[in-house]
């Protein structure tokens, strides 16, 4: 055999042998330096962690009931429900009409405090909305608000009871449902 074919076939071997080993090497490397490492997914809400599950922290509230085989897309206000309070039950009717099919998956709860809300305004504008006074939820809710984030803004629940997600006020609403939809599709409960 002449010199010429055994070099081109060491070549031809070394070749075989980077495209076996190459990626395997890349791989390898990428994995113990964190090379290229994506930043992650990003939320448009907060993860609340550790998650609680309201049920077993509140076994006597009535929103544990609510939400057998729901998610619960949550606002909560203690004072009268004025201009900001009825925006705020808007962008939840419209972020759950968002949700097409996935809609009937999801129900929306309003926790007013003492002050009953005007039940004329809800049952014109909000038909299906759930009205709840759970001075005692309210407090848990936000305790588990992320502090540097306003109050005022949506908690979701999921259908085996956990607070898993808060969004801010001023969030834009098609960023709510996007977290939401990405939950949904995700979960097989609910």
């Amino acid at each position: 055999m002449s010199e010429k074919k055994t070099t081109w076939a060491r070549v031809q071997m070394l070749v075989i042998a980077a495209v076996f080993f190459g990626p395997l090497a890349v791989a390898t490397w990428m994995y113990y330096t964190g090379a290229f490492t994506p930043d992650g997914r990003s939320n448009n809400g907060a993860l609340l962690e550790p998650i609680i599950n309201i049920v077993d922290e509140l076994p006597d509230s009535r929103i544990g009931h609510l939400g057998d085989g729901y998610w619960l897309l949550i606002y909560a206000n203690d004072e009268t429900c004025e201009a900001d309070c009825e925006q705020a039950l808007y962008t939840i009717r419209q972020s759950r009409k968002m949700l097409g099919r996935e809609m009937e998956r999801v129900l929306r709860v309003f926790l007013h405090g003492d002050t009953p809300p005007d039940t004329v305004f809800l049952s014109n504008e909000h038909a299906g909305l759930i009205a709840l006074s759970d001075n005692t939820l309210s407090e848990r809710l936000y305790k588990k608000k992320p502090a540097e984030l306003p109050a005022g803004g949506y908690f979701l629940v999921d259908p085996l009871g956990n607070l898993v997600m808060y969004f801010e006020p001023g969030l834009d609403p098609g960023k709510m449902v996007e977290d939401i939809k990405r939950l949904l599709k995700l979960s097989s409960i609910g």
